[in-house]
């Protein structure tokens, strides 16, 4: 089986927030790591940093930043637009992720859950649009001209939880992994300071908190859908593949 994890996340800034430590881990111990991004957040806030005009070029060398500092193997951008990717033609779109499961073959993807996590339309967006790819991709009838079909072993979303949140997460319902990113944490927080135009939110939920270390020390994951896991929260990715 080959190690790679895809993740599809839906603006510059969700790569830090949501699974980094992830992705850091799993790079350093041999495995591939690609993100797609399908916007470049364009209607985001600029920090009095740029124009509004600008933002979208400013962000993207943002998330470029973030994606080296988080050791991605490689970076796709797809040219949606921010808070209309719910209007993205599904054929375009299906054709963009369907060309990189293909290419990439990856054993794990990672997106946001059908819910979008925080209800942001692009992430309740990009969740559906990665369902409906994974299915394509394996489905030798969908767009035969990008390769042979590739099937994804695990589908991995964002948890119902968040870092901040008090208590025990292992009980929790939607809590499926949980994974010790602590090596890392000083990467993440590179690769959140690296979204410069987001600073106000970012320090204000972990870059400026005193327990930063911590709210950066581990990352949760749920299971949409793969092989059983013996143990929940499983405290490996690659559990029963």
């Amino acid at each position: 089986m080959t190690r790679s994890i895809l993740f599809v996340f839906a603006h510059p800034d969700d790569e830090s927030h949501w699974s980094s430590g992830i992705a850091l881990r799993y790079h350093d111990e041999g495995a591939r790591t690609v993100l797609v991004t399908a916007t470049l957040g364009g209607r985001g806030t600029t920090g009095d940093l740029c124009s509004v005009e600008e933002l979208p070029r400013v962000r993207e060398q943002e998330l470029r930043e973030s994606a080296r500092a988080l050791q991605f193997d490689a970076l796709e951008i797809l040219p949606h637009v921010d808070k209309e990717l719910t209007s993205a033609p599904p054929d375009e779109i299906r054709r963009s992720l369907v060309s990189v499961m293909r290419r990439e073959r990856p054993s794990i993807v990672v997106t946001f859950d059908p819910n979008g996590l925080t209800h942001h339309i692009d992430h309740l967006a990009i969740s559906r649009f990665t369902s409906d790819a994974i299915a394509a991709a394996a489905d030798p009838r969908w767009l035969p001209d990008l390769g042979p079909p590739h099937s994804v072993t695990r589908l991995l979303w964002t948890a119902p939880v968040m870092p901040w949140d008090e208590g025990d997460f292992r009980p929790r319902p939607g809590v499926d992994f949980l994974i010790d990113t602590s090596r890392w944490w000083r990467q993440r927080a590179q690769a959140l300071a690296a979204h410069r135009t987001q600073r106000a939110t970012l320090d204000k939920l972990y870059l400026k908190q005193p327990n930063v270390e911590q709210l950066l020390s581990f990352d949760i994951l749920r299971q949409a859908w793969g092989p059983p896991l013996a143990t929940r929260p499983a405290d490996d990715l690659f559990a029963g593949m």
